[in-house]
C-alpha cells in the first residue's frame, strides 16, 4: 500500500510539473504574441522590399530569461508597453538556444536559473558577439556583481526595481551600445542609423543599414543567410532567402561608388565583410551565390 501510495504521489508532483511546464509555455506565447503585436517597427512580411520607418528604429527585441514566469511576465509588461519585442526563456539551455535562434538586440539575464546558469549565459552570448547584457537579480553581494561584469554583463539591476529604473538602464546599455568606435575604417551608428567608411558618410535603406551593421559587427567572418535574414527583417517570423540577394546586389554597388570593401559571398554559407587591401583595392571574393547556395 505504502508503494502505491508513493507512486501515485510521484505521479502527481509528475502531472503537477507537467502542468506548470504547459503553463509557462503558454504565457510565453501570449506574452511574445502581445509584445509582437506592440511592436510598431517590424515589416511586413507582404512587403518584403519595404524598409520601415527609421523613426521606429528604437523598437527592440529583447530575450528576457529568468526561472520565474511572474518575472518574465512582469519585465515583457514594462518593455513590451515601451513598444519592444519580448522573447522568454525560462532556464539557461532555452536562453542560449532562443539567443542564438531570435539574435536579440538586448538580453535581460537571472541569474539563479536551472540547467545552465546565468553567470554562463552571459559567457556564453559575450563569447558570441557584443549584444548588451543588463543582469536582472536579487543578488546583492558586490562580488558577484564584479564577476558578471567581468564576464562580460553591461549592466546589473537588482530585484526589486521599478519600471522607470529599468527603462532607464535599458536606454543607457543599448546607447553606448550603439556608440560603437570605428573599427578598421567603418563606424557604424545605430543612433542615427549611419554609417561611414573612413569618414566618409554612405547613404543606406534601413535594410541595408541593418546588412551592413551585422556584418561590420563581425568584421572578417562569415555570417551566415538566416543570420542575415534574421538580423535585417526583425518582424518577420520566416524572411524568404530570396529578398537577400536583391538587397545584397543594390548594397555592394552603393559600397563599391563610396570606395567601401563588399561583403564577399562564402560558398554555402553566407557573406564576408573585409577591410580594404593594402593599395586601397576591394577584395574580390567569390561569384555570387543563388540563395539556395548554389554557384551560378
Amino acid at each position: 500500500m505504502e508503494s502505491v501510495t508513493a507512486l501515485r504521489g510521484e505521479s502527481d508532483r509528475n502531472r503537477a510539473g507537467s502542468d506548470r511546464r504547459r503553463r509557462w509555455r503558454a504565457q510565453t506565447a501570449i506574452l511574445e504574441a502581445v509584445s509582437s503585436h506592440a511592436t510598431t517597427h517590424d515589416t511586413p512580411a507582404s512587403d518584403p522590399n519595404a524598409d520601415g520607418d527609421s523613426a521606429r528604429g528604437e523598437s527592440l527585441k529583447v530575450l528576457v530569461a529568468d526561472d520565474e514566469p511572474a518575472m518574465v511576465g512582469v519585465i515583457g509588461a514594462i518593455l513590451g508597453g515601451a513598444g519592444h519585442r519580448i522573447i522568454a526563456a525560462y532556464d539557461g539551455r532555452e536562453a542560449i538556444r532562443r539567443f542564438e535562434d531570435e539574435h536579440p538586440d538586448l538580453v535581460l539575464l537571472d541569474l539563479a536559473m536551472p540547467g545552465v546558469d546565468g553567470a554562463d549565459v552571459c559567457r556564453r552570448i559575450r563569447a558570441a558577439g557584443d549584444t548588451p547584457i543588463i543582469v536582472v537579480s536579487g543578488e546583492s553581494d558586490l562580488g558577484v556583481t564584479v564577476e558578471l561584469l567581468d564576464a562580460g554583463a553591461d549592466d546589473y539591476v537588482r530585484k526589486p526595481f521599478r519600471a522607470a529604473e529599468l527603462l532607464a538602464r535599458t536606454r543607457s546599455v543599448v546607447r553606448r551600445h550603439r556608440r560603437a568606435p570605428a573599427r578598421d575604417g567603418w563606424l557604424v551608428d545605430r543612433s542615427r542609423h549611419e554609417v561611414s567608411w573612413r569618414g566618409r558618410p554612405i547613404a543606406l535603406t534601413v535594410t541595408e543599414f541593418r546588412l551592413v551593421a551585422r556584418l561590420a559587427d563581425r568584421l572578417g567572418e562569415v555570417v551566415e543567410r538566416r543570420d542575415l535574414l534574421a538580423y535585417a527583417w526583425p518582424g518577420v517570423h520566416d524572411p524568404d532567402p530570396l529578398w537577400l540577394k536583391p538587397h545584397m546586389a543594390r548594397l555592394r554597388s552603393k559600397l563599391i561608388a563610396a570606395g567601401a570593401p563588399v561583403p564577399i559571398p562564402v560558398r554555402g554559407i553566407g557573406y564576408r565583410l573585409e577591410d580594404a587591401l593594402g593599395d586601397g583595392t576591394v577584395a574580390p571574393g567569390e561569384p555570387e551565390p543563388t540563395p539556395d547556395g548554389r554557384q551560378p
